[in-house]
């Protein structure tokens, strides 16, 4: 799977993902940071994650998958960088620096990852003066959003006051493989892989089996039919990115999912993110009569993997309630999807659905994702999932970069042909952020889409709040859909 996401790499969809992390550097011991300062800060912190040296050697011809080596080059300097906003330095300027520096591909030479630290945020709501952003960057293939929380702690503390601290990492720096030696490897690989699909389906037919007979009974449901409509998301992406974000009082989110029996806060968001899409759909005059869904990332990480690198995650698929008017309702029907797509995903097994995606030889992986990518073929059939919904939890304390308190954090993903729009669910302390990234010939307006995604917020914390038709508790109370694209409400 780590490989995957160098395969999918094109000029056009850089595979990395990241934060816009705001810190208030009032807090740090000389009450504000110098960029020299938060280079000799991370310095201290490079044996805190091994993707930080880490840089990727790619097998002639892509025989087998790239490998990982300590880089022998390494220079900090270049992967952190400094910049500042120019007057007023307001909140839309801050999105599109954002969205700009988002959009450039990291150096696959290099260890995959970069910091931009970012001044002059002088004329942003809500917060405090002299605050500084760091956009950061890291590659797909390094890590998923869960093992990411390995450089989160590496590089922030409890507490302001800079505290000394030890990892336990002897780092050395290796020798490039010469490409003999890469061929060689590639070989051996390629005599035990029959021997690795034989043992991954061994283990997937019982999974498999369960899920089945599941179906034919109808203990289990399929979440989704078919696939997904087309929208204007769903399309040949560009190199150009939009990014926006909002922010909810985690208390209100709670209240509204304890509202609804048996919600969760994953499908109070999910909810609230279909009602904005149906808004800025509607807006476009593109909203599909089918439902709209998302492909949610799943860990199947154990408790003693949380520091491995590179990803180990599975998925579902869930609808979005895109077609129901009435915000109740339409929690009610995102909670109904997110239950059946759970219980597929684990009769199946969420561990035995990610080891399937090792089994595609690299060479192959490769040459389809180009061949997709130059043939335009997204926009050739229905998209499989409409957009990404990765939900990242944060610390529930205050943590401090450099003594700069961490003020809130917004998440940064990728995109690629056939799927323009992810949107990243980030908790911290009592704020949830949502944030997405967008194809920018796609959504021109991101301001707009963050409007309709507070307006959907807005409608279904009122509905509850005025009693408005408690949902059913045991069947979807979705609406049939209409015969033609929905009006504006």
């Amino acid at each position: 799977m780590d490989a995957a996401f160098v395969y999918m790499e094109t000029p056009s969809t850089p595979m990395h993902i990241g934060s816009l992390a705001i810190y208030d550097p009032s807090t740090s011991p000389n009450g504000k940071l110098r960029f020299k300062e938060v280079l000799g800060f991370i310095e201290s912190r490079l044996d805190g994650a091994w993707a930080f040296r880490r840089r990727l050697v790619r097998v002639p011809f892509d025989l087998d998958h790239p490998y990982w080596i300590e880089d022998p080059e390494f220079d900090l300097e270049y992967h952190v960088r400094h910049i500042a906003l120019p007057a007023p330095g307001d909140w839309r300027q801050l999105c599109i620096l954002a969205a700009r520096l988002h959009s450039r591909p990291l150096d696959l030479n290099k260890p995959l990852w970069e910091f931009t630290v970012i001044e002059g945020l002088d004329n942003i709501e809500g917060l405090p003066e002299g605050c500084i952003a760091i956009l950061s960057k890291v590659h797909h293939a390094a890590i998923d959003g869960m093992s990411g929380v390995e450089i989160t702690t590496a590089v922030h503390d409890l507490t302001p006051d800079l505290p000394e601290r030890e990892f336990d990492m002897d780092w050395k720096p290796d020798n490039k493989p010469a490409d003999a030696e890469l061929l060689i490897r590639a070989q051996v690989n390629a005599v035990r892989q029959p021997f690795k699909a034989a043992e991954i389906m061994a283990r997937s037919i019982p999974g498999l089996a369960k899920a089945g007979a599941g179906l034919l009974t109808q203990e289990l449901k399929l979440p989704v039919s078919g696939t997904a409509p087309n929208t204007l998301f769903n399309q040949t992406v560009s190199s150009q990115r939009v990014f926006d974000g909002v922010r909810f009082e985690l208390a209100e989110i709670k209240a509204i999912k304890a509202e609804v029996e048996g919600a969760t806060v994953n499908d109070t968001i999910l909810s609230v993110i279909g009602g904005g899409l149906r808004k800025y759909l509607i807006s476009k005059n593109d909203l599909p009569v089918d439902d709209m869904t998302a492909m949610a990332p799943i860990s199947v990480r154990k408790e003693d993997q949380k520091a491995d690198l590179g990803n180990q995650v599975s998925a579902m698929i869930v609808g979005l309630g895109t077609h129901i008017e009435d915000p109740v309702e339409r929690l009610n029907y995102v909670q109904d999807r997110a239950q059946k797509s759970k219980n597929l995903t684990s009769a199946i097994g969420a561990r035995n659905l990610s080891r399937m995606s090792g089994m595609t030889p690299g060479a192959l992986m490769g040459l389809g994702a180009r061949l997709y990518a130059r043939a335009g073929l997204a926009n050739a059939h229905a998209p499989a999932y409409n957009c990404v919904v990765t939900n990242v939890p944060g610390p529930p304390m205050d943590i401090y970069f450099a003594g700069a308190r961490l003020i809130e954090q917004f998440g940064v993903g990728p995109i690629f042909d056939g799927m323009g729009l992810i949107n990243i669910v980030y908790s911290s302390g009592g704020v949830l952020t949502v944030s997405f990234t967008a194809d920018r010939s796609a959504v021109s307006d991101p301001e707009n889409y963050a409007a309709a995604l507070r307006e959907s917020f807005e409608e279904l914390k009122t509905a509850l709040a005025k009693g408005q038709r408690k949902p059913a508790k045991k069947k979807s109370a979705a609406k049939k859909p209409a015969k033609k694209k929905a009006k504006a409400s």
